[in-house]
């Protein structure tokens, strides 16, 4: 009886079977690969446009905050008086100086300045020394003996804290309480008034200091 003859794999059918498998994965890598590309390149697109954005956002942001603190510097406190500093002497002189405004905003003054370092004098000082001190950048609070005391102790605790400044009394002011710097001056009625942290804001050591960074410590201490 004849023996039936044992089947044979096609070794050439079974070789392209897996060459096309292998082909396949290949694409699909691919495809892969170009996707993940594509994604990473659109996301990068997206973040760098927000960057982009942000930044221009943020550069807006800081001009217009920049615009608004230079139009704000250049704005006067409300009710402040001011005199042009080019026609306020700057000259050193030895003798006593009849200011036109009382306290003195500006002048001829003597060669020592008045130590402004958070300064609190409770004795008049010399109007000589104290213009040199706003010469500097300092701002120069002054009351006369209708201030109440709870008003003097509540400036002289604002003195105490603010470098470039300096307190002390002026009996024939017109006012309880006025605040001067070169070429300004502010007239208030109480320690309360919120125009007094707006004036310290605006000039100690202010666009109007004629020397700005100038010593306020070393000076004449006592009159």
């Amino acid at each position: 009886m004849a023996k039936a003859k044992a089947h044979k794999p096609n070794k050439k059918a079974a070789t392209a079977e897996r060459r096309a498998r292998l082909e396949e994965m290949r694409r699909a890598e691919q495809a892969r690969e170009r996707r993940n590309r594509i994604i990473t390149v659109t996301v990068s697109t997206v973040i760098v446009a927000a960057l982009l954005g942000f930044g221009a956002y943020a550069i807006d942001s800081a001009n217009d905050k920049e615009e608004q603190n230079s139009a704000a510097a250049k704005k006067p406190v409300r009710g402040e008086k001011t005199w042009d500093a080019k026609k306020l002497g700057r000259d050193h002189v030895t003798k006593t100086v009849d200011y036109p405004m009382t306290p003195p905003v500006g002048g001829n003054h003597h060669q020592a300045w008045m130590t402004c370092d958070a300064s609190v004098y409770d004795k008049a000082i010399p109007n000589e020394n104290a213009v040199h001190s706003l010469e500097h950048g300092a701002v120069w609070v002054t009351y006369n003996d209708k201030a109440p005391e709870a008003d003097i102790k509540k400036l002289s605790d604002k003195v105490v804290k603010t470098p470039y400044s300096l307190m002390s009394p002026v009996a024939k002011q017109r006012s309880p309480i006025i605040l001067s710097a070169w070429g300004r001056q502010l007239t208030v009625d109480s320690a309360a008034d919120p125009r007094i942290g707006e004036f310290f804001s605006k000039y100690v050591q202010g666009p109007q200091t004629p020397e700005p960074g100038a010593a306020c410590s070393g000076g004449v201490d006592s009159a």
